[in-house]
C-alpha cells in the first residue's frame, strides 16, 4: 500500500520514523512518502519536505512567516494529488495537518491522525473538525479516549511510542562511566537544561535556565542542544555561563543527569521516562502567551501532570520563571532536596498507568487491518 505520512516537528519526526519501521516490517511493499525530518527519512520513508522548513510556533511567529506557511500547503497538496495514496498519515501539528485534512477527505482518500494534538488544552472546537475530517485517531495518553468519547468521537490508545523510544536506548546504553566520556563531562553531578526543540523556545527559555548555573558550583550545568538548530543560537546565549553544551545527545544526557530543567512538551515525558526528577519551564512572547491564555482549559502543561491529573513536577510558566524560582525549585529535585525521591516514585506510578512497550507496532497493525478492511467492503 501506499503511505503519505505528514509531521512537522522534531517530536513528530521521531514517532513518525518508528510507525514507518513498524509498517515496513507489517507491509514490505510499503510505499511511504513523507514531510518530516531525518528520522523518518533514515527509517525508510522518502522525504520530500523537512521539519526545519514548517515549525512555527505560536501566533505571532506563523504571521510573521504567513508566506512560507502558504507556499508549504500548496505545494503538500499538489504532492498528495500527485502520489495517489492509500492513507494519509497526520502527526499532530493540527494548524497544517487539519487543513490538509480536509483537503485530502475531498480526494476521498483515507485520513488517519498518529497522536492527536491537544485539544483538550486549547481550541477544543477543533475536535469538530476531526470527527468531519479524520477517519481514525491514535491517540498516545489515556486520559484522551474520555476526553473524545466525550465529544461522540471513538479514539484508540494502543500505548505511547515514547515508552518503546526511551526502554531500547535505556537497554542498550553503556556504563555512566562511558557516557559521560562520551559527553566530555567531569565526575560532578549533571544537571540537563532541555531548552526545547524550536528557536523561540530556546530563545525564551535558555537565558532563564542558565542564570542559576553559577549558584551551584559543585554540579555540572549542560544543554542538550538539538541537530536542527544553529550551534550559533546556543552559543550566543550561554557566553560565559558556566555551562556545557552537548547536541544530539539528550537521551545519553539524561542517562547521566541527576536533575533537569525542562522546557514544556515532549521532553518533560522523556525526563520522566528516564527517572529524572524535574523542573518544567515555560516562557514565550507576550503577545503568545496573553492569546494562549485566552483558550487554554487545562490546569496543567507538563504531560507529568496532565497524565498524573495532580502536581508531580513543579511548572514555572511566564513570569514565574525566573533565577529565584528556579534556584528554589532545583534545590527540592535534587539528590539532598526533599522532591527528588517522591518525585522518582511518582514516575514509576506514571510508568504503570502508561501501560507497556509496542506502541508503534501495534498501531502500525491496526493502519493496515483497518485499510484491507476497507478495500475488502469497496
Amino acid at each position: 500500500m501506499r503511505y503519505f505520512i505528514l509531521a512537522g516537528e522534531p517530536s513528530g519526526d521521531l514517532h513518525g520514523s518508528n510507525l514507518i519501521r513498524s509498517l515496513l516490517k507489517a507491509d514490505p511493499d510499503a510505499v511511504i512518502e513523507c514531510w518530516g525530518g531525518d528520522l523518518m527519512s533514515a527509517a525508510g520513508g522518502t522525504l520530500l519536505k523537512h521539519y526545519r522548513e514548517t515549525a512555527f510556533m505560536g501566533a505571532w511567529e506563523v504571521l510573521v512567516n504567513i508566506r512560507s506557511v502558504i507556499t508549504n500547503f500548496d505545494v503538500c497538496r499538489r504532492q498528495i494529488a500527485e502520489f495517489k495514496p492509500d492513507v494519509t498519515i497526520l502527526i499532530d501539528y493540527p494548524g497544517f495537518n487539519l487543513r490538509i485534512a480536509k483537503y485530502v477527505k475531498g480526494l476521498g482518500i483515507k485520513v488517519y491522525y498518529y497522536i492527536s494534538p491537544k485539544f483538550w488544552a486549547w481550541r477544543e472546537s477543533r475536535v469538530k473538525l476531526v470527527k468531519k475530517y479524520v477517519d481514525r485517531m491514535y491517540i498516545i495518553f489515556p486520559f484522551e479516549v474520555e476526553f473524545y468519547r466525550n465529544h461522540g468521537y471513538e479514539a484508540h490508545y494502543l500505548g505511547n511510542p515514547l515508552i518503546d523510544q526511551t526502554e531500547t536506548f535505556r537497554n542498550e546504553v553503556s556504563d555512566n562511566k562511558s557516557l559521560r566520556e562520551t559527553l566530555g563531562l567531569d565526575e560532578r553531578p549533571v544537571v540537563a537544561l532541555l531548552s526545547g526543540s524550536r528557536q523561540q523556545e530556546v530563545k525564551h527559555i535558555l537565558p532563564e535556565m542558565i542564570k542559576v548555573a553559577g549558584s551551584f558550583p559543585d554540579y555540572q550545568f549542560v544543554v542538550a542542544a538539538v541537530s536542527h538548530l544553529p550551534a550559533e543560537l546556543y552559543s550566543g546565549i550561554t557566553g560565559s555561563f558556566p555551562v556545557k553544551t552537548v547536541t544530539g545527545k539528550t537521551y545519553e544526557l539524561l542517562s547521566v543527569a541527576e536533575a533537569s530543567l525542562v522546557t514544556s512538551g515532549t521532553a518533560t515525558l522523556e525526563a520522566a521516562l528516564f527517572d529524572v526528577p524535574q523542573v518544567v519551564c515555560y516562557k514565550t512572547s507576550a503577545f503568545t502567551y496573553k492569546l494562549s491564555m485566552m483558550f487554554l482549559k487545562v490546569r496543567f502543561i507538563s504531560l507529568v501532570n496532565l497524565i498524573m491529573d495532580r502536581e508531580i513536577v513543579k511548572e514555572l510558566i511566564q513570569d514565574d520563571l525566573n533565577e529565584i524560582t528556579l534556584h528554589r525549585e532545583l534545590s527540592l529535585i535534587l539528590r539532598s532536596g526533599y522532591k527528588h525521591s517522591t518525585m522518582r516514585e511518582n514516575y514509576s506510578v506514571l510508568r504503570f498507568e502508561m501501560g507497556g512497550g509496542g506502541a508503534s507496532s501495534r498501531v502500525a497493525g491496526d493502519i493496515i487491518f483497518s485499510l484491507k478492511g476497507s478495500q475488502a467492503r469497496l
